[in-house]
């Protein structure tokens, strides 16, 4: 064992999940710890190791090369690739697979950690009420907003879906409204003047609600190599019982579902120089496939930072994104979104002049300093599961057409974590999520027609796939992509276009059971 493995600790790459009480899990760390460690000594050092992943400062030299062999494609699918189970490294839950799978703390929590996780998630799930109100600290909801808690989006800490049927309410789904900048270029569109940058369905009493969602779909065909169909339905949105007058000129819609909560803080303890290595815009490699990273501004600095979160990228933490959902989704303000009437605009008066939330001898804001900092350590310290299955025929057969079809083109599937990261238990951990965090072109089929950022409107930041082999588990549904259109792996899959088109079309060509042992990898993450 060589003297880095040796010292590595229960909380470093690789270890062993929660699988029950805590002795027998800090025993499999160790094991599992054992085992990782020979695979690298045996890798050995290699002369040119040195000049391994050059921007990884927070490595040693040895470091680097370990990390490039564990993340590296392997040649052979013939055999799951060690510690290949453990999705989010050392903080991946292994307990019994239940409608409770995502809302598993980290495994190597500590306590004091597993305390704050406790804490947070009880605000996770606080019902926020209107104001004035005898509850202390749970007002300032709204005026406008689309819900009255983060569970309420993210029920179970899984995915959102569209509304069912006309009358549904818009659960864990909402539509951004943008207009045309008018300008040339990458410019982002701009918040429509009355509405503003989202639409609230809801209002606390006395206030009008900005609309009603309405989705309908035209379904149509596809083909299948082998005699198969897949049937996919496109969705036209439509606004109802507008509660501010016409929408501006030009303005368009563009959907989102609430995405799954789990790995959250290890996506955000992925070293940027990982994330920029794998950027290509111009496609110098000729491989059909770019990925341009998005920039937000840090909340703190004020710099240009990676955006990781989000499904354009555009939050550049955990806390950011946290903060922005509690102003847009639930007028609630906070120090990174201060205005107490939430999204209300200047067309808005009677909006902008109800009573807030703020409590002078608590916080100036709605949510507290100490509030955002537990609801963002919760959705950071969120558990992935592990895999499933990952030794079976059929997925590793599954796996190996994933990779020969070009889909890890996108779907990074690893990444080892920096040591440096501000959390311990984030550190140095060998995790899964299949995503490198960068924007794609995915065709005009999938395009919301608004710019974000950096972002065309056909551009996403991919998706990470841990976990979404248990979305109808957790969500009691399989409704997936953006705003939930796709009704499957398979139906996903084909809406690709873009950077994706030809893998799509290879998925398309390929047989029946080879389609299905794609799946059956894919239902394993």
């Amino acid at each position: 064992m060589s003297r880095d493995a040796a010292a590595t600790t229960p909380r470093e790459a690789g270890g062993e999940p929660r699988r029950g009480a805590p002795w027998f899990g800090v025993m499999a760390v160790i094991v599992v710890l054992a085992a990782l460690a020979a695979v690298w000594t045996m890798v050995g050092r290699d002369p040119a190791q040195d000049s391994a992943l050059p921007w990884r400062g927070d490595l040693t030299a040895e470091d680097r090369q370990k990390v490039l062999e564990v993340t590296t494609v392997p040649a052979s699918f013939a055999a799951a690739q060690p510690f290949e189970r453990n999705s989010g490294g050392a903080a991946t839950y292994a307990g019994s697979v239940t409608r409770n799978a995502f809302s598993m703390p980290a495994a190597n929590l500590s306590l004091e950690g597993q305390q704050l996780f406790a804490l947070g998630n009880a605000l996770f799930r606080k019902i926020w009420v209107s104001s004035p109100s005898s509850t202390q600290a749970s007002d300032g909801l709204g005026p406008l907003y689309n819900a009255r808690s983060c569970q309420r989006c993210h029920l179970k800490d899984g995915r959102g879906h569209p509304p069912a049927h006309d009358g549904d309410e818009a659960t864990s789904f909402l539509l951004r409204i943008a207009l045309p900048s008018g300008e040339e270029g990458l410019q982002p569109s701009v918040p429509d003047p009355v509405y503003g940058g989202q639409i609230q369905d809801v209002a606390v009493p006395g206030l009008p609600a900005e609309g009603k969602v309405r989705v309908r779909y035209t379904e149509r065909e596809v083909a299948l190599n082998g005699g198969e169909t897949v049937s996919l339905r496109e969705p036209h949105y439509e606004l109802t019982n507008l509660g501010y007058g016409p929408l501006g000129e030009g303005a368009s819609l563009s959907p989102r579902i609430a995405q799954p909560m789990i790995g959250l803080g290890l996506l955000d303890a992925i070293h940027p120089g990982d994330i920029a290595a794998g950027a290509d815009p111009d496609d110098r490699d000729g491989d059909g496939i770019s990925g341009r990273i998005q920039r937000a501004a840090d909340p703190v600095t004020g710099e240009p930072t990676i955006g990781r979160f989000g499904w354009k990228a555009g939050a550049p933490t955990v806390r950011a994104q946290s903060a922005g959902a509690f102003a847009n989704d639930m007028g609630i303000s906070s120090a990174l979104h201060p205005a107490p009437a939430g999204e209300c605009t200047a067309q808005q008066p009677d909006c902008l002049k109800g009573p807030h939330g703020v409590q002078e001898a608590l916080s100036p804001f709605e949510a507290s300093d100490e509030v955002l900092d537990l609801v963002a350590f919760y959705s950071s310290n969120l558990a992935v599961p592990a895999r499933r299955n990952e030794s079976d025929a059929a997925v590793l057969t599954g796996k190996a057409l994933f990779h020969e079809v070009g889909c890890g083109g996108c779907h990074r599937p690893n990444f080892v974590t920096r040591r440096d990261a501000a959390q311990p238990e984030h550190q140095f951990q060998l995790i899964w999520p299949y995503t490198d965090l960068l924007l794609h072109d995915l065709g005009e089929g999938l395009s919301s027609n608004s710019q974000v950022g950096q972002a065309a409107g056909a551009e996403w930041r991919t998706a990470p796939l841990w976990g979404i082999g248990l979305t109808e588990t957790v969500s009691g549904h399989n409704q997936l992509l953006h705003d939930g259109r796709a009704r499957g792996l398979l139906e996903a899959i084909v809406w690709h276009g873009g950077e994706a088109q030809a893998s799509r079309d290879a998925v398309v060509a390929m047989t029946p059971d080879e389609r299905s042992a794609l799946v059956s990898f894919l239902r394993s993450l």
